[in-house]
């Protein structure tokens, strides 16, 4: 389950965020999530209090933004929203598309205090 090295990832960036504020805990996390990140949400959601357990997270409120995924076209330049990862254009059949959104995973925000 790789939800929980990535919980334990965004307390370890959470926690220095703090430090470096002078803080003491986080008060709320906003996370962007895309769609194609590859994360189980099950999985993350059942890692997650482990994770947050006796550190900066462990009250915070946690905000998860699904990210839906959008793609670019290498070849002909279309625009679309894809269904799955490995889905290629639409309109002209290529294979080698660029995402442009919805796999990310990244921290927003952190409300301190």
């Amino acid at each position: 389950m790789h939800e929980l090295s990535i919980a334990m990832s965004i307390v370890d960036t959470a926690t220095l965020e703090v430090q470096k504020a002078g803080a003491h805990r986080v008060d709320a996390i906003e996370l962007n999530i895309g769609e194609m990140a590859g994360i189980e949400w099950e999985a993350l959601d059942f890692a997650w209090p482990v994770a947050v357990k006796d550190s900066v997270l462990a009250e915070a409120e946690r905000i998860i933004h699904r990210i839906a995924p959008s793609a670019h076209c290498r070849d002909c330049g279309h625009d679309y929203r894809p269904d799955t990862l490995y889905e290629p254009c639409p309109n002209c059949g290529n294979p080698f598309i660029a995402f442009t959104a919805g796999k990310e995973l990244q921290i927003k925000a952190l409300t301190i205090s």
